[in-house]
């Protein structure tokens, strides 16, 4: 389990692309006490540590990750959003995420607001009942305040520090980000529809 509470960047160092799974090296910001086996999201989907040295840990990507995430398009040099799984007794500062990508959402618009920014989203049609103002989303690994929703859109805002620690500081119109939403938000909206349909 993770919080979506990013703890920093990781960089791709290798990347080795075999017939039937892609090996990701990636430079984590603080390897320090990791092991072999452990979990770690990048961009918030769920990976297993395969390798640990000097020059980074490993994680095996399966085709379906790969084409179900942007985990696929990513290149040597490129920046990632980084959480190690939640331990016993770790304080919760985001909302409980898995680290299972439900699908992707394309950035339409990014604004610059004083300090912080502005981030319009488009998603799937399929995502949009689990998106509501005010409520969480999971977007790279990153637990975020949903603003504004309209249609098959949605904003998010971002403040410097998140801006800091995550690669929404450099994110550009076009981009392509990872969604998860949470279980307890999908449970209740699944309760409201099977209800719904009960009483109709």
């Amino acid at each position: 389990m993770f919080t979506g509470i990013v703890q920093g960047k990781g960089t791709l160092v290798n990347l080795v692309k075999g017939e039937h799974v892609h090996t990701l090296t990636v430079q984590l910001p603080d390897a320090s006490g990791l092991l072999r086996g452990a979990s770690v999201a990048l961009n918030g989907v769920c990976l297993t540590a395969t390798d640990i040295s000097e020059t980074g840990v490993a994680f095996d990507v399966i085709p379906e990750t790969l084409q179900r995430t942007t985990l696929g398009t990513l290149e040597v040099g490129d920046e990632v959003n980084v959480e190690r799984s939640l331990k016993m007794g770790d304080e919760l500062g985001g909302h409980l995420l898995s680290g299972h990508i439900m699908d992707v959402a394309l950035i339409e618009d990014v604004a610059h607001v004083g300090g912080g920014v502005d981030l319009k989203f488009n998603a799937p049609a399929s995502l949009m009942k689990y998106i509501h103002e005010k409520g969480y989303i999971g977007l790279n690994g990153a637990s975020l305040t949903i603003g504004e929703v309209s249609g098959q859109s949605f904003n998010i805002h971002l403040i410097p520090e998140t801006l800091r620690l995550t690669t929404f500081g450099t994110s550009s119109k076009g981009d392509i980000v990872n969604v998860e939403i949470d279980s307890m938000t999908q449970t209740v909206v699944a309760t409201v529809e099977r209800m719904m349909g009960q009483n109709t």
